[in-house]
């Protein structure tokens, strides 16, 4: 990748400190230029060679840019193009804004749904993308909750049958049941048995 005509590896210490400061007041149109530069940066840690002992430090008071700002572009950089090896043509018609949108799923997601998400974000307006990625998040939430519901609907019925109760007489009973347990022993059990529960429901959403 070009940056400021010159290859990032070609460049002194020096020239990676000028060209940053010299793109970050064009960021929507050098963000990839930009990320390269400070990943670099950070994974050589040559911020050092300014006497800083991190990068957060660094950025911040040589550039007056936020550390979070920069980390997003690195990130952005680093998976991309470093990482899924995306064409720049296709990563600036993308654009920051739609690129930092979907980089959570594109992260966390199979190199098949990696491709997906590029084509969304191509096709779908910055505002279409956001209501997009809203509605989804949404469904999956109350998909998670909907799977919680059915697991205690089935305990519910399951005690009620054993005891041969109601609803509310199988709240006293439970009452007496837990009434002399030790707290703690009872949070350890039902964290455990909750990450259990959890981490199923996303092996589920992956296959």
């Amino acid at each position: 990748m070009n940056t400021e005509n010159k290859q990032v590896e070609t460049m002194t210490a020096d020239e990676k400190f000028a060209a940053i400061a010299n793109l970050k007041n064009s960021l929507e149109e050098n963000f990839i230029s930009l990320g390269e530069l400070l990943s670099e940066i950070k994974r050589s840690k040559l911020f050092r060679k300014k006497g800083y002992d991190n990068f957060k430090d660094f950025i911040e008071a040589e550039y007056s840019l936020s550390a979070t700002l920069a980390g997003k572009l690195v990130k952005i950089f680093d998976l991309f193009i470093d990482d899924m090896d995306v064409d720049e043509a296709t990563v600036k018609e993308i654009g920051y804004d739609r690129l930092q949108m979907i980089y959570p799923m594109v992260n966390k997601s199979d190199w098949d749904i990696k491709d997906e998400w590029l084509t969304i974000a191509q096709e779908k307006p910055a505002n279409e993308l956001r209501k997009y990625i809203q509605e989804l998040k949404a469904n999956e939430k109350e998909e998670k909750i909907d799977q919680k519901k059915i697991l205690v609907d089935q305990y519910l019925e399951r005690m009620t049958s054993i005891f041969n109760c109601s609803r509310t007489e199988l709240d006293y009973k439970l009452a007496l049941y837990f009434q002399d347990m030790e707290p703690d022993q009872i949070k350890k059990v039902v964290q455990k048995r909750q990450r259990q529960f959890e981490s199923e429901l996303k092996k589920e959403e992956s296959t």
